[in-house]
């Protein structure tokens, strides 16, 4: 492992650490249940993995597959298809996770902006596409002939009219710079020993997100890790406690973190032996700390801001059968 910093808090694993994690990996060769996947990173191909999970038990999906680009995973590379190959691809996904929902289901994916543009017309055959979030991904080189790209887009679906949404789980944390009063008292905003703020609705462009840094703990060498945060959004918006998350290409795992730290059930595939390994310790991580940065006391705060006492959430208990069993 080499030489950092003291600050660099990148979670990482040493080679012993490999050795020991990759044997809690699971491996899907038969029909499993709900009871063999709950709480479980799964390794290997999601197109074989997929036809051994159960019928609909998912309650929130989260699909953040490879977008069309040529990348490197690790060994594990992608390359770019051309459109109708890149469709192609995607509809065998939404095909094979289709049975696994069930009939209330949502499904938020992830995609960069030309990405975005191929998986709308599949996406719109077999759900509601109710909206796009965009959101500002701060990081990333300039280019000389093209604006930089800086954003990413979710797509928010639904397999029915019935959903389920929380939008006061999801309020964002505002400093009020011009407090307007009304008879004296304030408008929409209140008095905090700090300052005044105010509880504002989600809008569908998220610009309070910080993408994974090397002094973060939540950071892992990923290459297209997504913040803790801005999936806790998604969970706490489209998910009850208990609800089952799943994640088929979970990477280094902060679908499952995020899940396990707001009290829901979950799951999640990967190729990757090595991201495995890394979700895996962050589990066991976010057993024993189970904060967010940048959400704290029920509510999102503005990026780059803090609360007055950053409090840790209380870690959910869990049931033998469901979660924790194996990473204990």
């Amino acid at each position: 492992m080499p030489n950092r910093t003291p600050r660099n808090r990148t979670l990482t694993c040493a080679p012993k650490e490999l050795v020991e994690l990759s044997d809690a990996i699971l491996r899907v060769e038969n029909s499993a249940g709900l009871e063999d996947i709950a709480g479980q990173f799964i390794g290997g191909d999601f197109f074989k993995v997929a036809a051994y999970l159960p019928k609909h038990f998912i309650d929130l999906l989260i699909i953040d597959p490879p977008y069309n680009l040529t990348k490197d995973f690790n060994g594990n590379r992608f390359r770019r298809l051309d459109d109708h190959g890149y469709i192609s691809w995607f509809r065998r996904v939404i095909e094979c996770l289709a049975p696994m929902m069930k009939p209330n289901d949502t499904i938020y994916v992830c995609a960069d902006w030309n990405t975005s543009m191929l998986m709308l017309p599949v996406l719109e055959e077999r759900f509601f596409v109710r909206n796009r979030i965009t959101w500002e991904r701060e990081k990333g080189r300039g280019a000389k002939r093209n604006w930089k790209n800086n954003t990413e887009d979710i797509w928010f679906c639904t397999n029915s009219e019935d959903y389920y949404f929380d939008v006061d789980a999801v309020k964002l944390k505002r400093k009020v710079l011009a407090p307007y009063r009304v008879n004296g008292e304030p408008k929409d905003w209140k008095q905090e020993r700090d300052g005044n703020y105010r509880l504002t609705h989600p809008s569908n462009i998220w610009t309070d997100l910080t993408v994974p840094f090397w002094s973060m703990p939540e950071n892992t060498p990923h290459p297209a890790q997504k913040p803790e945060k801005l999936y806790a959004k998604l969970v706490l918006a489209s998910s009850r406690e208990n609800d089952f998350v799943f994640d088929p290409f979970v990477g280094s795992g902060t679908s499952a973190v995020v899940a396990e730290k707001l009290g829901r059930r979950w799951c999640g595939i990967d190729i990757n032996t090595e991201y495995l390994c890394w979700a895996i310790k962050r589990i066991r991580n976010a057993r024993r700390h189970a904060g967010i940065q940048g959400y704290s006391d029920g509510v999102f705060w503005e990026r780059n801001s803090l609360p007055p006492k950053q409090k840790t959430p209380a870690l959910h208990k869990r049931e033998e059968t469901s979660q924790g069993t194996l990473f204990k």
